[in-house]
């Protein structure tokens, strides 16, 4: 067929109308013969009709008919078809062009057909970019994706699954990707598998530990799956995902360790509280049992001078009155004032002792304490005290070798372990034992933060008396200290025994505690500080006939109390000293001031007139240098006692005091060095 042959035309019309894309044959100067609707359309023609007959360069711009004309010129040139993208008209086809021929082989044109690639690409575009988003997703999520066949147990990881587990040879054998998991948790996640797949379940999720293959580091893995099974309920597939989620692992891990902290600082905090609450209560009860005791000291004090006052003057006339009957004839008479005056001084003596125990427990007796053995103490109070108990109670004792010294009144101490002895064998009325033991202790700081009271820790020396009587219950023993209170009926005690060797071993700084259990008897433990330093040896009190007066020595008495002040004169005076009574202190020093040579000053403590026993005796011994001083009280708080000891150099007796404690005590002070 020539190619001027128009008869051919219409045939081949007909397969350029069977393309599905713009097809077109140009002859070989470039004018269109042969043309379809879609060629027309990418033109921007309407129909056909405007192609057939023109070229490119009649259609298009130039640059763009340039082109076109340019590759057809190519496929001319190479003489057999070619590919070529090119766009059109804002759209991107694939042209396939190859050389019209006639019957002898000659090029005589160029047919072509092409095929729309712009939706392709942009699909492919899309495809890539949502492929590049996958794939910067798991990176920065740290997921790798997986598939499992189950039958060929094969395994596929996506790039970011081989990192995950460092895989940078894989073999795709699920052996090896399982090899990777740690070892403690190999059967666990085995028997999940195996359950799910039992189950038919289609979801499986777990997390376990792997063993990176590259650098051996460990890393918890999250991994999400589903599950896919064939007729049969056989597993096939598991697809999934793996998220590396160590990270936050380490943060549970650390925020459980934070909470438990923040718990475990919680309780200390809560445990300080309660410390601080228990501290409060402690305080408060210390407070309580102080002001209680203020208030007994305050009422006794109150009443303790007066009251001693008196007792004095009743001691003196009774006294006076048993040095007189001798030098009456005998008479029934003279019998019952005999027998009515022994009877008035036990009773003054009574409450002599009773005012002497209130205040040894508001802790205001004046003490006079010393360096003391106190196994040397409790052994020669022994005798004394078998005769107290009576037969029916077995008393021993248990003496610690090498016990330390102590540091306290004597006298003082002698009669709290009587009180002690005396209460035992009452609570034991058919009879039991007594035991009385020393030792050494310490008292640390943990027990003496448990004890109400303040007590300082350190070493102790221990006085425990024991009995096996009826015992305390726990209401009992919370009052047993407390002045007034008894178990005893009426008549049989004050109340006031316990309350006293309460007070005196916290006015010598020790401290003391009652163990007690109904029907198993009561231990009464008494801690008195340890003294570094010897004990000192018994003194002995001035033989009577070596108390009276020598030649001429004068005594100064003050004293404002004018009953008082003439019984202690005519006491003095009996004796055979020379006596000046003043009322005030201003008065005495007004006496010290004369020629009168004084050889002691006899004062009270307690005086009106702005001026006490005190501040009188210093001004006096300023005056007169080497002047000796007798106190004399029956209550004092701070002019000579302090921390409830006598202050150094001061000597003192104590209201009441009887004709022979006077004349020993005066004797003796005068007697004594300079």
């Amino acid at each position: 067929m020539q190619c001027t042959d128009r008869t051919a035309v219409p045939t081949i019309q007909a397969f350029v109308d069977a393309a599905d894309g713009p097809a077109f044959v140009k002859d070989i100067g470039g004018t269109y013969l042969v043309a379809n609707a879609a060629l027309a359309s990418a033109l921007g023609l309407l129909d056909v009709g405007g192609l057939i007959g023109r070229r490119d360069e009649d259609l298009l711009a130039s640059t763009i008919a340039a082109e076109i004309r340019a590759a057809d010129q190519a496929v001319i040139d190479a003489g057999h078809a070619l590919s070529i993208e090119a766009e059109l008209a804002g759209r991107l086809f694939l042209w396939r062009r190859a050389p019209w021929r006639d019957v002898n082989g000659q090029v005589i044109g160029v047919a072509g057909i092409a095929r729309d690639l712009t939706e392709f690409r942009r699909e492919a575009a899309q495809l890539q970019e949502s492929e590049e988003l996958l794939g910067f997703a798991q990176e920065a999520g740290r997921i790798g994706i997986f598939e499992w066949q189950v039958p060929t147990g094969t395994v596929r990881l996506s790039p970011m699954g081989l990192s995950l587990y460092g895989l940078t040879e894989f073999d795709g054998r699920y052996e090896t990707w399982r090899a990777c998991i740690f070892r403690e948790d190999h059967l666990r996640i085995l028997d999940l598998i195996e359950t799910a797949f039992a189950d038919v379940a289609r979801a499986l999720n777990t997390d376990f530990r792997i063993v990176r293959a590259n650098d051996g580091a460990m890393r918890w893995i999250e991994a999400r799956s589903i599950v896919f099974y064939d007729a049969e309920k056989r597993p096939v597939r598991v697809i999934g995902i793996n998220v590396d989620v160590t990270e936050q692992k380490r943060a549970i891990v650390q925020l459980r360790a934070f909470t438990e902290t923040l718990e475990e600082r919680v309780r200390d905090r809560t445990r300080e509280l309660e410390a601080e609450y228990t501290a409060r209560q402690k305080a408060e009860e210390s407070l309580r049992q102080s002001q209680k005791m203020e208030a007994v000291g305050q009422l006794t004090g109150g009443i303790a001078h007066d009251f001693n006052n008196l007792l004095t003057i009743v001691f003196g006339g009774l006294e006076a009155i048993g040095r007189q009957i001798p030098n009456l004839p005998e008479s029934p008479a003279i019998t019952r004032i005999l027998r009515s005056k022994d009877m008035a001084i036990q009773g003054a003596q009574r409450a002599a002792a009773l005012t002497n125990r209130l205040l040894a427990f508001s802790r205001q007796q004046p003490l006079v304490p010393s360096a003391i053995d106190a196994n040397k103490l409790v052994s020669g109070l022994c005798e004394l005290l078998r005769r107290t108990l009576g037969e029916a109670v077995c008393l021993e004792t248990v003496l610690a070798g090498g016990l330390w010294t102590t540091f306290a009144d004597a006298n003082q101490l002698e009669n709290a372990l009587l009180n002690l002895a005396v209460n035992a064998r009452d609570a034991m009325p058919e009879g039991g034992k007594l035991t009385i033991e020393t030792a050494n202790c310490c008292l640390d700081e943990t027990y003496v933060r448990a004890l109400i009271e303040p007590v300082t820790p350190g070493q102790y020396v221990r006085i425990a008396v024991t009995d096996t009587g009826t015992g305390m219950d726990r209401s009992t023993l919370d009052k047993a200290f407390e002045p007034f209170f008894t178990t005893k009926g009426v008549g049989s005690g004050t109340g006031l025994g316990l309350s006293q060797v309460y007070g005196f071993v916290r006015q010598s700084s020790g401290h003391v505690k009652i163990y007690s259990e109904v029907g198993d008897g009561t231990s009464i433990k008494v801690y008195l500080p340890r003294h570094y330093g010897t004990a000192e040896g018994a003194k002995t009190d001035p033989a009577s006939d070596t108390a009276r007066a020598i030649v001429t020595e004068c005594i100064l008495v003050a004293e404002d109390d004018e009953a008082l002040r003439t019984y202690a004169s005519e006491i003095l005076r009996e004796l055979g000293y020379s006596v000046l009574e003043a009322a005030t202190g201003a008065a005495a020093l007004e006496i010290i001031d004369g020629n009168h040579a004084i050889d002691l000053l006899f004062s009270d403590v307690v005086m009106p007139g702005g001026m006490n026993g005190r501040q009188l005796a210093d001004e006096a011994v300023r005056r007169r240098p080497g002047l000796k001083v007798l106190f004399m009280t029956g209550y004092t708080r701070n002019a000579i006692v302090h921390h409830g000891r006598l202050d150094p150099g001061v000597h003192l007796i104590s209201k009441p005091f009887s004709f022979r404690e006077l004349e020993a005590k005066v004797r003796a002070l005068l007697d004594a060095s300079e």
